[in-house]
């Protein structure tokens, strides 16, 4: 069976990426529009309505408006940040909860979760909802991205000498009043009673991801170790192909963004110095894969009933 797609936003950063690893595959049908009809808003409706999913590469007003043509039963999987905290979609991250991949498929609204947030909702909703970290605290998160991350006006920030944006900086932090458009994301599918401090950097190269979360354990209730973060992480996640935990005493002696770079996978550690009774929670992750197109062709994947690794 031929399953219909069509890419709204195939031209952006993340769209590219989708279409490359969609193009090749028998059982995958792209509906393309040519340059001029992908600004017509008619030409979009027939071909949002035309195919079977529609992935959403676009910014958040444009998602909505593309949502709202839809007069059948296309399945939607938005990339933007419009629908991750609204009600009625669900968050596209298979690996959530044991039971989340029915709820996915029963749906036909799905969010493709940010980068930032997937990584950060991967550490923390475990050790929140298996009650390790309260819903209520004051979790703070420090982040670096490469540029690719913040799409074509960025990249070309970094890469175009002749770019009105262009910047000589080996590495700075945005977001600085505290109001990063993945926070409610974060806050929300966390299970967060409050938003976390989030002040995000990004560095002078093109992809991957470093996230962490510190932890004072001697400030949470019971005083939980290292060992039972990383067990709760560890149970989660286990048996999942995308989603792995390092041993707790690897011995690793850097965490390298780029380490993922290329894959769909985001792999946990579990950092920890006894003797003060803190820990972090640190994740790497491609924030170009697993971080945005991989995770929504895995997502499709999973709608169509094909392996959640095809073309990946």
């Amino acid at each position: 069976m031929t399953t219909h797609v069509f890419i709204d936003g195939e031209v952006g950063t993340t769209g590219l990426q989708i279409n490359e690893r969609l193009a090749p595959r028998g059982d995958i049908s792209l509906i393309h529009l040519g340059e001029g009809a992908r600004k017509d808003a008619a030409s979009r409706k027939a071909a949002i309505n035309e195919a079977d999913v529609a992935i959403l590469c676009l910014p958040d007003d444009a998602a909505r408006e593309a949502v709202a043509m839809i007069e059948g039963e296309t399945v939607v999987i938005d990339a933007s940040t419009a629908h991750r905290a609204v009600d009625g979609w669900a968050y596209g991250f298979p690996e959530y909860d044991k039971d989340h991949r029915e709820l996915m498929r029963a749906s036909s609204r799905i969010s493709n979760p940010g980068c930032y947030a997937l990584t950060a909702v991967a550490m923390l909703h475990p050790l929140v909802a298996g009650g390790l970290i309260p819903a209520d605290y004051p979790v703070t998160i420090n982040a670096v991205s490469g540029y690719s991350g913040g799409g074509k006006s960025l990249i070309a920030a970094f890469e175009d000498p002749a770019a009105d944006n262009h910047t000589e900086a080996t590495l700075y932090a945005y977001a600085l009043g505290l109001r990063h458009k993945h926070i409610p994301e974060i806050t929300r599918w966390g299970g967060l009673a409050h938003a976390p401090i989030f002040v995000p950097t990004v560095a002078n190269y093109y992809k991957g991801m470093l996230v962490q979360v510190p932890l004072a354990l001697w400030h949470l209730p019971g005083t939980p170790s290292a060992g039972d973060v990383h067990a709760a992480l560890a149970e989660h996640y286990a048996g999942e192909r995308f989603v792995t935990v390092a041993p707790l005493d690897e011995g690793v002696a850097k965490l390298d963004p780029e380490a993922l770079n290329g894959t769909n996978e985001l792999r946990l550690h579990v950092l920890h110095n006894d003797q003060t009774g803190q820990a972090v929670v640190a994740g790497v992750i491609d924030n170009l894969g697993k971080g945005a197109s991989g995770q929504a062709v895995q997502t499709l994947n999973l709608l169509i009933g094909a392996d959640e690794g095809e073309g990946l």
